[in-house]
Formats: C-alpha cells, sequence, structure tokens
C-alpha cells in the first residue's frame, strides 16, 4: 500500500517548512510526498529544495508554476501522484 501526500503552498514559506518538517520525520516511510507551489515569490522554492535527497526513502515530487486557485492546485497534485490513497496537508 503506497500512500500520497499533498501539499499545496502560495507565498507561505514559513508554512510550508513546517508542514515539509512534519512529513518527512514520520516513521512510516512508504509514501510520496508531492508539493504544489503556485509560482510562489517568498522563498517557498528554496524550502522544497533544501528538503531534496534529505530522506532517500521518501520520494518527493514538486512544481512551482502558477495555478487557477487551491482546486486547480489541488488537482495537479492528484495527477502527480501513484499512491493508492491520498491525503492533502495544507
Amino acid at each position: 500500500m503506497k500512500i500520497s501526500i499533498i501539499t499545496i503552498n502560495h507565498n507561505n514559506a514559513s508554512g510550508l517548512e513546517k508542514t515539509m518538517q512534519s512529513v518527512f520525520a514520520q516513521t512510516y516511510n512508504k509514501f510520496e510526498y508531492i508539493v504544489i507551489d503556485g509560482n510562489s515569490f517568498d522563498n517557498s522554492e528554496q524550502i522544497i529544495r533544501n528538503f531534496e535527497n534529505l530522506v532517500p526513502s521518501i520520494q518527493l515530487k514538486w512544481i512551482s508554476e502558477p495555478d487557477n486557485g487551491i482546486y486547480n492546485a489541488m488537482n495537479k497534485g492528484v495527477e502527480m501522484s501513484t499512491g493508492d490513497f491520498l491525503l492533502f496537508f495544507e
């Protein structure tokens, strides 16, 4: 059973960092983590990059591009997911 965890973000670098710290601290590691960033102009992209390859067993997928709101961003995450179950963390 594989889980896909999806986080959407737009200009909330501090909240994103806290969320990512929580996700990467999990002991269960059979999941992929997908971050959809709405082309933020804060340092969100750098925070995401800081987590790349941090925990080799966690597959991090992410994009940073303009979207058409929260549901469009969520749908992008669903399209990128390969898990049997989806979880949304904001």
